[in-house]
């Protein structure tokens, strides 16, 4: 029987894009439809080097240099200080292990062009969810899924723009290959918006494939026992928002309880060193989903972070990482999921949001209602997406 093909960032060292990644084939599996993720190792660099390629025309624009500085600085900063280098490579192991561990590859494909011709040997490709469709990764033409032939099924489920708007050399190739894409969805409303002022066409808004899993799903690959013992705050920051840390300090000083942290992520935050009581790197995703679901409260600028905060039903508050009128803020993706499970109050903006955060207790038996309905419709599109490949 041919396998479905998924086209995911499984091998994105990042906590959220891992996550997805195992939830799209998870979900898969459940449903006993063969599967599997497709290995880009033989070509990688060829994604790579387009991607390059897109950021060198676009390197003086000024919302590209502040976005990809982070980067650069963790880059830097690992040459010249140690400790964090070994700390970090600690964090890559435990990336690479749970990769190893939990991800169903295809067999490794030399080039782009021979995934091509051999596309015939599966049932369809999925590609999603994460922000496979930024304008970078658009102009890289993998995730487009332009590289299958045509009588197969082609599946984006949950994929997103991470961007409201794209640039017009990469709106243009999108036109193409959204009228090519068989059943399409995505996650944001800024992206059904997005793809109906393009193309014209309606796609579907459907929950991030994590939230397809419930809480108890998500134990298959968690330990029971704590990760950390005693109680805490756990803090999830990809960005450098300085407002949110002061927040969470405060919160510190009120509850008396340590703030356990995640550091130097995306990149390097040098306010960041002795910020935190507790900061481990032996953390990998399956460690990551523990500390959020035995903290008291979490403090996060992370859509991932949102969304496992709610499926564990704890106290969050999500933070912004970027200014709204930035042409990279992926902000649209936190308004949706929360405007979805009707918190989006949960957004702190000012001192005067955090305080009334603090002071209104989710009412999870609401959210529930609502994250089940929207599970249920998600659901609903993927099956008919994959109906008469298996039973589902």
């Amino acid at each position: 029987m041919k396998k479905v093909g998924i086209v995911s960032c499984y091998f994105q060292r990042n906590y959220g894009s891992m996550l997805q990644a195992y939830a799209t084939q998870r979900i898969l599996d459940l449903w006993e439809i063969p599967n599997e993720t497709i290995c880009i190792d033989g070509f990688a660099g060829e994604i790579k080097d387009a991607k390059m390629k897109y950021f060198k025309n676009r390197m003086f624009s000024p919302d590209v240099i502040k976005d990809k500085w982070g980067f650069v600085k963790l880059a830097l900063t690992k040459k010249l200080n140690r400790e964090l280098a070994g700390n970090i490579a600690v964090r890559d192991a435990k990336f690479k292990a749970f990769s190893e561990k939990t991800f169903t590859l295809s067999k490794r494909y030399a080039s782009k062009a021979e995934l091509g011709s051999s596309s015939s040997d599966y049932s369809a490709f999925l590609v999603g969810s994460d922000q496979l469709w930024l304008p970078s990764n658009i102009a890289a033409d993998y995730y487009t899924l332009n590289f299958v032939q045509n009588d197969v099924r082609k599946i984006a489920y949950a994929t997103s723009f991470g961007v409201s708007s794209l640039p017009e050399a990469q709106g243009n190739l999108a036109k193409s290959f959204l009228a090519d894409i068989d059943y399409l969805s995505v996650r944001e409303k800024s992206g059904q918006t997005l793809i109906r002022n393009l193309t014209g066409l309606e796609a579907e808004v459907v929950c991030d494939p994590t939230l397809l899993l419930t809480a108890e799903e998500w134990m298959a690959i968690q330990k029971k026992e704590r990760f950390i013992e005693e109680p805490y705050i756990f803090c999830y920051f990809l960005g450098s928002n300085q407002f949110a840390r002061q927040c969470a300090d405060a919160l510190r000083k009120k509850t008396g309880l340590k703030i356990v942290a995640l550091q130097h992520l995306d990149a390097y935050v040098k306010k960041d060193n002795g910020f935190a009581d507790i900061a481990p790197y032996d953390v990998d995703p399956a460690d990551f989903i523990n500390l959020i679901r035995n903290a008291e409260y979490i403090c996060t600028d992370s859509f991932h972070g949102t969304v496992f905060s709610i499926i564990n039903q704890k106290q969050f508050f999500s933070f912004r990482r970027f200014l709204e009128n930035t042409t990279m803020s992926t902000n649209s993706r936190l308004d949706s999921i929360l405007e979805a499970v009707g918190q989006k109050s949960r957004i702190v903006t000012s001192q005067a949001a955090f305080e009334a955060a603090q002071n209104q207790k989710i009412d999870y038996s609401d959210v529930s209602e609502k994250l089940t309905a929207f599970r249920a419709s998600s659901m609903e599109f993927l099956k008919k997406a994959l109906a008469g490949l298996e039973n589902v």
